[in-house]
């Protein structure tokens, strides 16, 4: 069973080791919960001989005068130092000798305790002690504060740490004392201090990284800079900010906070100069690594609170996007799911159905703006998987440095910034529908570990060795050949083989002209509904000439074509003009521009010795994916010349 108060070792036993007088803690009882190292050496015990015995074993004399200082505990911060007593110690050897003790007590959440230190009064400590009286105090004082930065709230540190701070400076007769925390970057933030009257007070402004270069870069190293007058300073620019702050001496001490120099503590003599002896500046360092401890639970409190709020946040977002998603799925899929009747448009979905019932990987291949992503939907709303909300990732839209955290998740420290946990996108899919948008941009790196999700539906979270086991669909879409991109090497083969088991080639737009009509009032009616703008008519001029133009912008330029009609409308008659860039081109079925088509690709076709796939060929000078050029071949009645 733990001692009570033994949570003072926890955090703040090394800064009670630091101590040169031997220093115990003692509960109502009369018995020990805290001794530091120099009270093992003056009395012989060890430290686990001493916990939970009582106080009498030490100091016979002194138990009544400890219960009695310790009735006159309160919750008050200033409260004083009670008078010294010179009383008989005992060590474990029984030898006894004359002691001095002084005594503080305070309050917690667990009682009430009294600090005791403890120095030996013979003539050869006699002496040490009259040259040392202001040390002692300063001693007290940072066991005092340690014990009282113990479980502190997280709002009132700051409060605490100014106090804390005044507190030394009144015992030390120093003007100023300011703890300042230094960023990653090496920037100074958030000045907390307490200056004396009529001294310049630091703050923001003051505390810049850029004021002090000389300084900071010594405080960075983990060096405690010194001066006792301005002209030591061989930096002009510390020089300088130092003149302006009225700083005639200082002392700042760099604060380890999880292993780097996160902070710093400067004291500061402005009234006049100071000297600052080694004894001075050793105390003014283990004050300093009292408030280190209390600032670092600080900042690791900041970073678990903003890892909560970035986790709620990200929480949000996906109850947003579902939500989103749900009503995008009810506002684009009617009755009849997509809107259109042309042949290219049934073919297509029909063989959505067909895949949609199996987990079966799709491939979906097209022309961007087509409309790959709807086609994903409507195979996940017909699957078994539709009571889960899909997951959508757009491989080029997410950086390089990022792309594999989104997918896979990371563990808390997996990279720099990486201050909590992330839940992958794999690891949302479970149990439902991954949509991978332009799988062909994804990297070589990452595309290995996809096949190996693809393989064994397993994968580790960055920074993890821990596999973990899924079941998700996966639907690839993407506007590249992969082929090409296999013969350049930035696509794996193997990979390709495992995306290809179900291939579906998404239209363009100017393959499927008779749906556009049908599209074209599906669109005028969602914007009516978002303007507030009711249309009774659409002029049959415009139709046609929607249906005249080649729309290398596919569904997505068609899109934007009608809402911008949509905004500048002023009656319910909606004309619709086509983008000022494109002219209104004859239908493709029309002999002139047929010709003149004919007569392009047959030119392309000879000089690439009718090879239409692979790097050079026709499709690819073309600017077409080669089942396009076939298509249109077939319908130009095209063929390869007989050699045989």
């Amino acid at each position: 069973m733990a001692v009570p108060g033994s949570e003072l070792t926890n955090e703040y036993q090394h800064a009670f080791d630091a101590l040169a007088s031997a220093i115990g803690i003692v509960d109502r009882s009369g018995a020990i919960v805290f001794v530091n190292r120099a009270l093992e050496q003056e009395f012989g015990y060890r430290r686990a001989e001493l916990l939970g015995r009582n106080v009498g074993v030490l100091l016979p004399a002194a138990v009544e005068i400890i219960q009695a200082t310790l009735g006159d505990a309160t919750d008050d911060d200033t409260v004083a130092v009670a008078p010294s007593r010179t009383v008989v110690g005992r060590r474990q050897d029984g030898s006894p000798f004359d002691a001095e003790i002084g005594l503080r007590p305070f309050e917690t959440s667990n009682g009430a305790f009294v600090i005791v230190s403890i120095a030996d009064t013979t003539e050869r400590r006699r002496a040490e002690a009259a040259a040392t009286a202001q040390p002692v105090a300063v001693e007290l004082l940072i066991a005092e504060l340690s014990s009282q930065f113990i479980n502190l709230p997280a709002d009132q540190i700051e409060d605490a740490i100014r106090i804390g701070l005044h507190r030394i400076c009144q015992l030390l007769a120093i003007d100023r004392a300011t703890l300042v925390r230094i960023t990653p970057d090496g920037m100074l933030d958030n000045p907390i201090g307490w200056t004396a009257e009529d001294v310049l007070q630091v703050d923001r402004s003051i505390a810049n990284a850029e004021h002090f270069p000389w300084t900071l870069g010594r405080v960075l190293s983990g060096e405690t800079v010194c001066f006792a007058a301005r002209e030591e300073i061989p930096n002009e620019i510390d020089r300088s900010n130092y003149e302006r702050l009225g700083t005639q001496s200082s002392v700042s001490v760099p604060l380890s906070l999880d292993g780097r120099v996160g902070a710093l503590v400067a004291f500061s003599a402005v009234k006049t100069k100071r000297n600052w002896p080694a004894e001075l500046i050793h105390r003014l360092t283990v004050v300093a690594n009292v408030f280190a401890q209390v600032v670092a639970r600080q900042q690791r409190d900041e970073m678990l609170h903003a890892a909560i709020e970035e986790a709620n946040r990200l929480k949000n977002q996906l109850q947003a996007e579902n939500v989103s998603l749900r009503h995008d799925a009810r506002d684009r899929l009617g009755p009849v799911q997509i809107v259109g009747t042309s042949d290219a448009l049934r073919h297509v979905l029909a063989q959505t159905e067909q895949v949609a019932g199996t987990d079966s990987t799709v491939l979906l291949l097209g022309e961007t703006g087509t409309g790959k992503e709807l086609f994903a939907s409507y195979i996940h709303s017909l699957s078994a998987r539709r009571g889960r909300p899909m997951v959508r990732v757009n491989c080029a839209a997410i950086p390089a440095t990022l792309i594999e955290s989104e997918l896979f998740g990371r563990e808390k420290g997996a990279f720099t910034g990486a201050l909590a946990r992330q839940v992958g996108r794999f690891e949302l899919a479970d149990h439902s529908t991954i949509f991978l948008d332009e799988i062909g941009d994804l990297t070589i790196d990452l595309q290995v570990k996809l096949l190996r999700v693809l393989e064994e539906r397993k994968f580790e979270r960055l920074g993890s060795s821990r596999p973990l086991t899924i079941d998700t669909r996966i639907i690839c879409a993407t506007h590249r050949s992969l082929e090409q991109r296999i013969a350049e090497g930035a696509f794996r083969e193997d990979l390709y083989y495992r995306l290809n088991v179900f291939p579906i080639q998404v239209p363009p737009l100017r393959d499927r002209l008779e749906d556009i009509p049908a599209l074209v009032y599906k669109l005028v009616e969602e914007f009516s509904k978002n303007f507030g703008k009711r249309i009774d008519v659409i002029e049959r001029e415009s139709l046609s000439a929607l249906q005249h133009y080649a729309w290398p912008g596919n569904i997505r330029e068609l899109r934007n074509v009608v809402e911008r009609a949509m905004i500048v409308t002023t009656s319910r008659r909606l004309t619709i003009t086509l983008p000022e860039t494109a002219s209104a081109a004859p239908s493709l079925s029309s002999p002139k521009l047929a010709d003149v088509e004919r007569e392009h690709i047959l030119a392309v076709l000879k000089s690439s010795a009718w090879r239409i796939r692979g790097t050079g060929g026709a499709a690819n000078r073309l600017g077409m994916k080669p089942t396009t050029l076939e298509t249109r071949m077939a319908k130009l009645g095209l063929k390869r010349p007989d050699h045989g």
